[in-house]
């Protein structure tokens, strides 16, 4: 009689490691994407004309948000730019996005989708 009651706690406990393992394997991806973003976004965005003549670093702020718009566009299209700073040369962009669970739905509920977010910079020093 136990058996099968230790069975299907076993069989749940394993759902839940591989739906966290998702949402981590989610994180980890948007990390990475947003990161690349900050980076496609101090590239686009630096002036180079202020830079030369002036030898102060200056980002045009819509140039860098369109450069991290479309870069996070072609990482994954669900990827969503929160916000976006630029302070003192350094450009920090927080992303999210939303992550299915796997087996959770089945639960009843259990929820269909985690919420995920990351912050990533990318710093220009002279």
């Amino acid at each position: 009689m136990l058996m099968p009651a230790a069975v299907l706690v076993f069989i749940v406990l394993g759902a839940l490691c591989v739906d966290f393992a998702a949402v981590h394997l989610g994180q980890r991806e948007l990390v990475a994407a947003a990161q690349g973003a900050a980076n496609d976004a101090a590239v686009a965005g630096f002036s180079n004309s202020a830079f030369y003549n002036e030898g102060d670093v200056r980002f045009d702020e819509a140039g860098a948000r369109e450069a991290a718009l479309a870069s996070l566009r072609a990482n994954g299209p669900e990827y969503r730019l929160r916000a976006m700073r630029i302070v003192n040369g350094v450009i920090t962009l927080e992303v999210v996005t939303t992550v299915p669970t796997i087996f959770a739905k089945a639960v009843p509920g259990g929820p269909n989708s985690f919420e995920v977010d990351s912050q990533a910079t990318a710093d220009l020093d002279q």
